[in-house]
């Protein structure tokens, strides 16, 4: 049993990233179908497909390499708020990730967006992760 499904999603991401896989296969849910969702948006995976079964669903990503260096598009991945220790922020507290160049996705009362979009709209909230 996982304990925080968040942190299993991310961790599932890398490691196939350092195993240089091309998919990998996630347990599905909301709030992890929409961080996929802004994953490809931004442009860290190629593409992405939601498979519903018996159970919950599965979410198949495919991971985005660079063409010459097969470098992974995603270089860092980190979980900001924990089930132990849950972070919330202010639009105006929002840090910039690695000076602008990352994004952080936070879940706000108006849907999980990312920190730039939640800046927009002027509504703070839990800060999941932070994408580089």
């Amino acid at each position: 049993m996982v304990t925080d499904p968040i942190a299993d999603f991310l961790t599932r991401v890398r490691n196939a990233q350092m195993a240089n896989h091309r998919i990998v296969e996630i347990p599905a849910s909301k709030l992890k179908k929409r961080i996929t969702e802004i994953l490809y948006d931004k442009g860290y995976i190629l593409k992405y497909k939601f498979e519903e079964d018996t159970k919950q669903g599965v979410i198949k990503i495919a991971l985005k390499y660079d063409p010459q260096t097969k470098e992974p598009a995603i270089k860092e991945i980190q979980r900001i708020s924990r089930p132990g220790l849950r972070q919330y922020s202010k639009p105006a507290d929002f840090r910039r990730v690695k000076n602008g160049l990352g994004v952080a996705i936070i879940s706000t009362s108006k849907g999980v967006m990312t920190d730039k979009e939640a800046k927009a709209q002027n509504v703070g909230g839990e800060v999941v992760c932070y994408v580089y």
